[in-house]
């Protein structure tokens, strides 16, 4: 288990790192140059995650080193950190609020030797914990203690409730919400529900193995996902109905990123048995500081036309859909009464009008039909529980929500390297 007492002083660290005069920045990162970003859409954007191609930076700027580097925003020091994503390179993330079609230029300082990592605040986490000094018996481990690990190929013993992987899977969170993946045939995606804003995933389930089911002053898990996809999760589309990624060669799961306001955990699926066939699939699930929203990427290793995603069916929930045909970006979600102690709930995903075969339904499952890009895909999910921190307390208020995040996703910011 990770130290807790690291993650009470990193923002005491930063209190004192932020302190910094723009003197002593200037010093410590003499070079600089400058970035513009246009949010173009007349509406207020808070925390709005902005990524950087370093690549592109360098075509300006050829001795910027990422491990070295300040963003001053509106003269403040802005948390940040670079991240290599495997379809887009590497990067550099950072936060950012925008009035309503609002330009901002910002300040990038760096130093072209060294690593130098700032101690900011950590708001988001990716976590994966497996048992050991013990052993199996069968399908079950047996003694032991939970370490945390970056890398598992999970073991051909590994199934539901075999007691291997603390919380039965990785888990990632910000600080409004969590989420983990059953890590086995179930391959389903629960939801975290959080009452605060601090880092919680470090302890979950430490005190027993299905003790996060039960309220905490954190929270607990507030999904039943049973037989269902949960939220978000990958599926294919045959005969009817969801079939998960539930028959495969192996899985292998990876903590990518870790960092202060993006974290990234990547999931390959090894001969995914479908009907048409084997495939090969990588999953990659990312949150940002700030942020309900996890960006799911997959990445084929051959074109499929019937993958699926959804969320799962409730009795207690109205179902809700984009009204808008021609935007973007769509959704398919519900709210009610469906969590697991029955309070409200909203559950969404959100997908490109372009992937879109259709919306449909099976026994357990709300359903969004979709087809691969050049053999890749992109969605986002996300949860609203009305117990979080300032949270989302009706379907009106949901609604409004959605269409604001649809707003967002249809005009990404846009950024100009001086």
């Amino acid at each position: 288990m990770r130290n807790s007492l690291i993650k009470f002083f990193l923002p005491v660290l930063f209190i004192i790192l932020s302190g910094c005069t723009c003197s002593e920045l200037e010093r410590e990162y003499p070079e600089s140059f400058a970035l513009e970003v246009t949010n173009e859409i007349d509406i207020e954007r808070k925390e709005v995650s902005v990524f950087v191609n370093i690549t592109m930076i360098k075509e300006k700027h050829p001795d910027f080193n990422p491990g070295a580097f300040v963003i001053i925003v509106d003269g403040k020091e802005q948390a940040s950190q670079s991240i290599n994503i495997d379809d887009k390179g590497e990067e550099i993330v950072f936060l950012v609020d925008f009035s309503p079609k609002e330009t901002k230029k910002l300040t990038l300082r760096y130093a072209k030797e060294g690593n130098k990592k700032r101690g900011y605040p950590k708001r988001t986490q990716g976590e994966l914990s497996i048992k050991s000094g013990g052993k199996w018996a069968g399908n079950k481990y047996e003694g032991g203690t939970f370490k945390d690990t970056n890398y598992l190929k999970v073991p051909v013993e590994h199934t539901d409730h075999s007691e291997f992987i603390r919380f039965e899977g990785p888990g990632w969170e910000s600080d409004k919400v969590g989420y983990r993946l059953y890590l086995d045939w179930r391959n389903g995606t629960d939801i975290f529900g959080k009452k605060i804003a601090d880092l919680v995933l470090q302890n979950v389930g430490q005190d027993g193995f299905e003790s996060y089911h039960e309220m905490s002053p954190w929270g607990m898990d507030i999904l039943k996902v049973g037989d269902a996809l949960g939220i978000g999760a990958v599926g294919i589309w045959e005969n009817g109905k969801v079939k998960r990624v539930s028959e495969t060669d192996g899985l292998i799961c990876e903590i990518l990123a870790d960092g202060p306001v993006y974290s990234l955990l990547q999931i390959k699926y090894l001969g995914w048995k479908t009907n048409s066939g084997k495939h090969q699939i990588t999953s990659d699930l990312s949150i940002t500081a700030g942020s309900r929203l996890t960006k799911h990427n997959i990445i084929f290793d051959k074109g499929i036309d019937n993958v699926c995603t959804g969320i799962v069916k409730s009795e207690q929930v109205n179902i809700l859909k984009s009204e808008d045909k021609e935007s973007r970006w769509c959704y398919l979600a519900s709210y009610g009464n469906q969590s697991i102690i029955g309070d409200k709930l909203g559950m969404a995903v959100l997908y490109r009008n372009k992937d879109k075969i259709k919306i449909t339904e099976d026994e357990l499952n709300e359903v969004v039909i979709l087809k691969t890009q050049d053999g890749k895909l992109t969605y986002y999910f996300l949860a609203a529980w009305e117990q979080e921190l300032e949270g989302i307390k009706s379907e009106e208020e949901f609604i409004n929500y959605l269409e604001k995040i649809i707003k967002e996703l249809n005009s990404p910011l846009s950024i100009e390297i001086m």
